[in-house]
């Protein structure tokens, strides 16, 4: 089997030719230094064994998904020391047979690496204790957790990779024994098993000093008790609730600030795994992480009234079994996806949609969702929305994709086969127009061949900034503060300490946003008006990249509904092949598009529309469409939400005062 073989396409592309040649050089050492023992040659050995080293120190330190890879094929850090250390005592063996070679060098090299075997346990052990001792149930940002006297988190250093630094206390017992075979005395190996020794209770020494009762947190009852206080005190009435991949963070991320300008609510964000936490972006809303089932399931949520819940996911039976509040799916994005009309909305209280469009694809769709469970609330993020397109020398396209979908169903995405043709179509246009590339997040993560095809557009959009010429004026540093700033700054989530110091006041979140606005400035401004970009990651934000745009390409997803609110001409891959008229029929957001079939055709009448705003013959159906799928401008999106919650918090008290008086 070659190299390539042994990892499928996403993660070859991921480590690259560097990581495969490195993880190439460390694999071939093992073999080299079996042969090696064997002959026995102690110089050769010793370049096989640092080539093993180094090569396993740069895998770590960049290639982590090789180490994941080696991990499942039963080859991971532990067991390559442990071969590592065995081939030592082989090379001991055969020096000891070949060369009248001292055998005790050999069986201190057998005590001392079993010994190190059983420091490792211990280690391992310690580790494990003292993360559990620094962990509270829950993770919190925003939340005063000074009740709960925590104290500093451990050094950095004492935690960090630790397996792999006990691991490599062998380093100065390996050292000595190979001196020992170039030298034949005894004492550098025991000089090297002293300094492993020392190296290694060092170690456990120091771990034990954080394992001391005045490093612990709270357990997880006076915790779970003292956050119920807590609760009782700051007495939420909303909850935007949410469960999902790392990758799918963007679906709370979408409506915090909408939570937040909640007139007369106290919102609450729950939240159920640890890896959402760093991705958030920045909130002045208190936030909870609960994994345990069990303990969310015995929090005090009774003051909370309503609960929003951004996706369908499994875990959000946890919360639905609460009677004393509402709940309401409010899903994130309005599109005509199959997810959209999920037959799992039926175990919610309500389904708020933007417009009448929602409540006409539940109808339709006849999932078992009640006409009077819908709730038309408008869209309170496309308040951001620009209507009138800006103003360069030449026009914008956004090409914004969506992704493959977990199944292979035909028609999810025009990235694999279309994606290609509309980039090279765009970029060849004359007039000329500008190609702004924006991918869906998740494109790729299934589909090798999506992957292949999106690395394959950007190939196009590079090669075409090269022929042009067209470099950004001024370097733009990474936004600071927003989306993954806490994932970049290498929090330790699982120390109490960093929920207890994740304290961000309002005046706080309000001046990074400004900051982030400004970014988007600056960043578009560097920009050469013909420079065609490929826009990844939190910002620039679809929505700045619409506003920085005079048309849209897509596929049917939110993009397209939430485009509309612009007004600008926009068109739709019909990648399934359907026909434009079913496909105008079968997908509401379509009907003021332009239909791009499945071999690009009708880019054309989308330019000239651009180009000539007396050729954009769709306009008054777009404006049509817009209120059908988005509701009417006044009052404001923001507003008709904000009356829909009050509304179904009122229910929600009604109820509870009807069970008090019958009990």
């Amino acid at each position: 089997m070659s190299m390539r073989a042994l990892w499928n396409g996403t993660q070859v592309q991921e480590a690259g030719p560097a990581g495969l040649a490195v993880t190439g050089l460390m694999l071939a050492a093992y073999p080299a230094m079996l042969a090696l023992a064997l002959v026995p040659s102690p110089a050769g050995f010793a370049a096989a064994l640092a080539v093993s080293y180094i090569a396993d120190l740069v895998l770590h330190s960049r290639y982590q998904v090789v180490i994941s890879r080696l991990r499942q094929m039963r080859f991971g850090v532990s067991n390559r020391f442990l071969v590592r250390e065995l081939l030592v005592i082989l090379l001991l063996a055969r020096l000891t047979d070949a060369h009248d070679f001292s055998p005790y060098v050999l069986m201190l090299a057998v005590l001392a690496f079993a010994v190190m075997v059983g420091v490792q346990v211990v280690h391992g052990g310690m580790v494990a204790l003292l993360r559990k001792s620094r962990a509270l149930p829950f993770t919190s940002r925003n939340i005063d957790l000074s009740g709960l006297a925590i104290t500093d988190a451990t050094p950095k250093w004492l935690e960090h990779r630790a397996g792999e630094k006990i691991l490599h206390t062998d380093v100065p017992l390996v050292a000595g024994i190979l001196v020992t075979t170039f030298s034949t005395a005894a004492a550098p190996a025991y000089i090297g098993a002293g300094g492993s020794f020392v190296l290694a209770c060092g170690y456990l020494l120091a771990l034990g000093v954080w394992l001391a009762p005045r490093h612990r947190v709270p357990r997880p009852d006076p915790a779970l008790a003292w956050f119920d206080r807590w609760l009782a005190d700051y007495a939420p009435t909303v909850a935007l609730y949410f469960s999902g991949s790392k990758d799918s963070t963007y679906q709370v991320n979408m409506w915090l600030e909408t939570v937040e300008r909640m007139e007369g609510e106290r919102g609450i964000v729950i939240l159920r795994e640890n890896h959402t936490i760093p991705d958030l972006a920045r909130t002045s809303l208190p936030v909870v992480c609960v994994p345990s089932a069990v303990h969310l399931m015995n929090m005090d949520l009774s003051t909370i009234r309503v609960a929003l819940y951004p996706a369908h996911v499994g875990k959000n039976l946890h919360l639905l079994r609460v009677p004393t509040m509402k709940h309401v799916f409010i899903g994130h994005g309005d599109s005509d996806k199959v997810a959209s009309v999920n037959p799992f909305g039926k175990a919610y209280d309500e389904l708020w949609t933007a417009g009448k469009a929602g409540r006409d694809r539940w109808a339709l769709a006849d999932v078992g969702v009640r006409d009077e469970d819908v709730v038309e609330v408008g869209r309170p993020q496309l308040d951001v929305i620009a209507t009138a397109g800006p103003d360069g020398p030449i026009p914008t396209v956004l090409y914004a994709p969506t992704w493959e979908n977990w199944t292979d169903e035909p028609g999810s995405t025009s990235v694999t086969v279309q994606g290609e043709i509309i980039v090279k179509a765009l970029l060849e246009s004359e007039p000329p127009v500008r190609v702004v590339y924006k991918p869906h997040p998740f494109t790729g993560t299934r589909s090798a061949k999506a992957k292949a095809a999106d690395q394959r557009i950007r190939a196009l959009i590079e090669a075409a900034n090269q022929r042009s010429g067209a470099v950004p004026s001024a370097a733009v540093p990474e936004p600071v503060g927003q989306t993954g700033a806490d994932a970049d700054a290498g929090l330790k989530w699982t120390d109490a300490a960093t929920s207890r110091d994740a304290v961000t006041t309002r005046e706080e979140v309000a001046a990074e946003r400004r900051a982030a606005a400004e970014w988007d400035s600056d960043f578009w401004n560097a920009q050469p008006p013909h420079r065609h970009l490929v826009v990844t990651g939190a910002q620039p934000t679809v929505y700045e990249c619409f506003n920085r745009s005079n048309a849209l390409v897509s596929d049917i997803s939110s993009v397209v509904s939430d485009f509309i609110a612009s007004g600008k001409p926009y068109a739709v891959v019909d990648s399934a092949g359907v026909g434009e008229e079913a496909f105008r029929v079968a997908n509401t957001a379509v009907r003021a598009a332009v239909i791009l079939s499945p071999t690009a055709d009708g880019l054309d009448e989308l330019l000239e529309a651009v180009r000539d705003p007396l050729a954009d013959r769709r306009k008054a159906d777009r404006t049509e469409l817009k209120t059908y799928l988005l509701g009417p401008d006044e009052p404001s999106a923001q507003k008709r939400f904000d009356q829909a919650a009050r509304e179904l918090a009122e229910r929600a008290e009604e109820r509870d005062r009807s069970l008090r008086r019958t009990t």
